[in-house]
């Protein structure tokens, strides 16, 4: 919890010392979490799972820096509209647990309306 605190200071203080609060609207701050996430995504696209295993290796700092910007969107996000992301997560996976009962879904990929 510590840890996301840390985070979000460290982005509000980047983003006030660059007067860029003008640009962090929720709909921008949205568009940039896809943008990025799709960073991430062209880390793996066109390749097998052994490709992937070995590119992993090479390229982990760039990939890396590809997460690293999803989170700092997501960070910023939630700062924007005042959203405690540890108490969303926490609320989050006790919906997941009742969608996704073990007794169910146990070794099983289906999605929870399929159950």
């Amino acid at each position: 919890m510590e840890d996301f605190k840390h985070l979000t200071d460290l982005i509000e203080q980047f983003r006030n010392d660059r007067d860029w609060k003008k640009f962090h609207t929720p709909k921008d701050v949205a568009m940039d979490i896809v943008i990025e996430a799709g960073e991430v995504l062209e880390h793996f696209q066109w390749k097998s799972d052994r490709e992937i295993t070995e590119y992993v290796k090479k390229h982990k700092e760039e990939i890396g820096d590809e997460l690293s910007d999803v989170l700092h969107g997501v960070l910023l996000m939630a700062l924007e509209l005042d959203i405690d992301l540890v108490d969303a997560f926490e609320k989050k996976m006790k919906k997941n647990e009742q969608k996704y009962p073990v007794k169910k879904v146990k070794g099983r990929n289906v999605k929870y309306t399929a159950l």
